[in-house]
C-alpha cells in the first residue's frame, strides 16, 4: 500500500494510512513465517561484546539464583529440610533487619518532601540540614539536576568531614566528587586509567581475595588483572614483598599503572596497620602508580587494637615529597558502615594530585551521566555532618550509631569463636567490614567429585544451600591461593539468626566431612 498523495489518488487518512502498514508488516512477519525465514537476532551471544562475556559477579552469581528458586518453590508450598532461606551472600544490612539511623531518615524525607518542614514531628536540627541541601539544588528540589560532581555544599560538608577525620590534614572541595555508591566512582577511576594493547595494556594491581567489582570492571574494560595475595596465615595482612613479586611478573605482559587496596578488608575483615599503608603508599611512589583506596568500611573497626588509618592522611604524614606527588583516589559510601543505607546509592570520592588536564577529561566523563541521585547525596550529608553534642537529635543518634556497631562487634567475635570451633574450618579474625572469609577443608574426594563440573567450593556451597537454607559465596568468586578453599558470609544477621546460621554451619560441615572421609 501507497500512502503517498497522487492527484488522482487522494492521500488517506493518517489513521488509515497506519492500519495499513500495520496489515503489511504483519502479512509480511506471517509470510515469514510460513517459509520458516524469521529476521534473526541482530545482538546473539556470538555478536554480544566480548568483554560482557567475560564479566563474572559472584555475590549475585549461580548460587544466588539457586536460592531464589528454593525461595520461590518454599512459598509455593514445596519441603525443604529447612523453612527459609538465609540469605548471607551479600552486605545488604536493610534486609537483613538492621533499622534505619532515625536522623538520616528525618533529613531525607524533609528534602524530599518540604512541607513536612511545618510539622511538630520533626527536629529543628534535621530542618535545617534540609533547608540547606535544598538552598543548594535547582529550584530548591531534590527533583532537580544537580551539577555534575554534586550539590556544592554537600562537597563542602564532605571535604570539612575528612579534616575533621584526618585531625586537619587539608581538603579541598573541589577534589570532592559525589557518585552513585563508591562502584560508580571506582568505575570512573579506572575507565581513566585503562589503555594500551598488548604489552602497554593497562595492568591493574588487585588484593586476592577481592571485591568482584575490581575483577568483573577489569574484564569489561580489557585491562589485565594483575594479582597480588594477602597473608592469610598473619590475618590478611598485605605483604609488600608480595606487591613486588606481582608487580615485576606484571611487567612482562603489560603495563601496572594502578594499585586497588580494599581497607577495612572485603571480604576478608581486616583493617590494615598504618606501616603497611606507608609501604604501599612508598611502593606506588617508586614505581609511579595511581593509587585507589577502598574506604567504605572505615566506620567498621571491632577490633580494640586496630585503628582505621586513612591513606589520605598516611600520605600527608610521609612528607611533602609524597603528599604532593603520588596520585589518590579515595571511596566512600553510604551503604555500609553503621547506617546500611544501599538503596540511596549515595557516595564520593576524593581525587588528590591529578593532572587538571585529566581532571578536565574527568569532569567530562562524570557530566555524560548528569548527576548522581539527589536523595543519595543528600544521605551522603548526614552521614558527614551528623547531629553534633549541642544539638536536640544528638543522644539517639550517638545511642543508635553506637548500638549498630555495638551488635557489628559481638556478631564478629561470636563469628570467628564458633567457626573456629568447629574441625576443619580456620576463621582469621573479623578486625572490620561486614564479613567472615573462613578457610575450609574439602576432603579429596569432595574435591574430585566436583572438579567433573565445578569448583570444589561452588559444590560445597550449594550442598549448603540444598541441605540447610543457608546462601554464602565461594571462596572462587573473590580469588583465592590454589589448593585453599574458603567460603564468604555476612555477619549481618540478627545475633539470634546468626547463632541459627552458624549452628547450621557447624553441623552441615561435620556431616560433609564424615560423609566424604568415609569414602577415602
Amino acid at each position: 500500500y501507497s500512502c503517498v498523495s497522487t492527484t488522482s489518488h487522494p492521500r488517506p487518512s493518517v489513521e488509515k494510512c497506519g492500519q495499513m502498514r500495520f496489515i503489511t508488516a504483519e502479512a509480511k512477519a506471517s509470510a515469514g513465517r510460513l517459509e520458516g525465514k524469521l529476521r534473526e537476532k541482530t545482538l546473539t551471544l556470538d555478536t554480544l561484546n566480548p568483554q560482557v562475556k567475560a564479566v563474572e559477579y559472584a555475590v549475585r552469581g549461580p548460587i544466588v539464583i539457586k536460592a531464589g528458586e528454593i525461595e520461590r518453590y518454599l512459598e509455593e508450598g514445596g519441603t525443604k529440610p529447612f523453612s527459609e532461606v538465609i540469605k548471607a551472600n551479600i552486605g545488604d544490612a536493610h534486609a537483613m533487619g538492621q533499622q534505619p539511623i532515625t536522623f538520616l531518615r528525618q533529613v531525607v524525607a524533609l528534602c524530599t518532601f518540604p512541607e513536612l518542614m511545618d510539622s511538630p514531628s520533626f527536629p529543628e536540627d534535621a530542618k535545617w540540614r534540609a533547608r540547606r541541601i535544598l538552598q543548594g539544588c535547582g529550584g530548591h528540589s531534590l527533583g532537580s539536576y544537580s551539577a555534575s560532581p554534586g550539590v556544592e555544599c554537600i562537597r563542602k560538608d564532605i571535604a570539612a568531614y575528612i579534616e575533621q577525620r584526618d585531625e586537619g590534614v587539608p581538603s579541598d572541595w573541589e577534589n570532592i566528587y559525589l557518585t552513585t555508591g563508591a562502584s560508580d566512582g571506582i568505575m570512573t577511576i579506572l575507565r581513566l586509567l585503562v589503555s594500551g594493547k598488548d604489552s602497554s595494556r593497562t595492568g591493574v594491581m588487585i588484593p586476592i581475595p577481592q571485591y568482584p567489582l575490581y575483577s568483573a570492571a577489569i574484564s569489561e574494560m580489557d585491562a589485565v588483572q594483575v594479582n597480588y595475595y594477602l597473608d592469610e596465615d598473619n590475618c590478611w595482612a598485605l605483604d609488600i614483598n608480595e606487591l613486588y613479586r606481582a608487580y615485576q611478573a606484571a611487567k612482562l605482559h603489560c603495563q601496572p599503572r594502578v594499585i586497588c587496596i580494599i581497607n577495612p578488608g572485603n571480604p576478608t575483615g581486616q583493617v590494615q596497620s598504618k606501616k603497611c599503608i606507608e609501604e604501599v603508599l612508598h611502593f606506588a611512589y617508586e614505581e609511579n602508580l595511581f593509587v585507589m583506596s577502598d574506604e567504605v568500611y572505615q566506620d567498621n573497626v571491632y577490633t580494640p587494637d586496630c585503628q582505621f588509618h586513612s591513606f589520605k592522611k598516611v600520605l600527608y604524614e610521609m612528607g611533602p615529597e609524597y603528599f604532593n606527588s603520588v596520585e589518590l583516589a579515595s571511596f566512600h559510601s553510604t551503604s555500609k558502615g553503621y547506617t546500611g543505607e544501599c538503596g540511596f546509592r549515595g557516595g564520593y570520592m576524593e581525587v588528590i594530585n591529578m593532572d587538571p588536564e585529566v581532571k578536565a577529561q574527568m569532569v567530562k566523563l562524570l557530566s555524560v551521566r548528569l548527576c548522581p541521585p539527589l536523595a543519595g547525596q543528600a544521605a551522603m550529608d548526614v552521614i558527614v555532618n551528623p547531629p553534633q553534642p549541642d544539638e536536640h537529635s544528638y543522644k539517639q543518634f550517638r545511642q543508635e550509631k553506637s548500638s549498630v556497631l555495638g551488635a557489628l562487634a559481638d556478631k564478629a567475635k561470636l563469628t570467628e569463636q564458633i567457626l573456629n570451633a568447629v574441625p576443619g574450618i580456620k576463621c582469621n579474625p573479623v578486625q572490620g567490614a561486614m564479613y567472615a572469609f573462613p578457610r575450609i577443608f574439602i576432603p579429596p574426594k569432595a574435591v574430585e567429585e566436583a572438579k567433573a563440573s565445578m569448583q570444589p567450593d561452588m559444590f560445597y556451597c550449594l550442598r549448603l544451600l540444598e541441605e540447610t537454607g543457608i546462601c554464602v559465596v565461594p571462596g572462587s568468586g573473590f580469588g583465592q591461593k590454589d589448593g585453599t578453599y574458603h567460603f564468604r558470609m555476612t555477619i549481618l544477621p540478627s545475633i539470634e539468626k546468626l547463632k541459627v546460621l552458624l549452628g547450621k554451619v557447624r553441623d552441615f560441615h561435620i556431616r560433609f566431612l564424615k560423609e566424604y572421609s568415609a569414602l577415602e
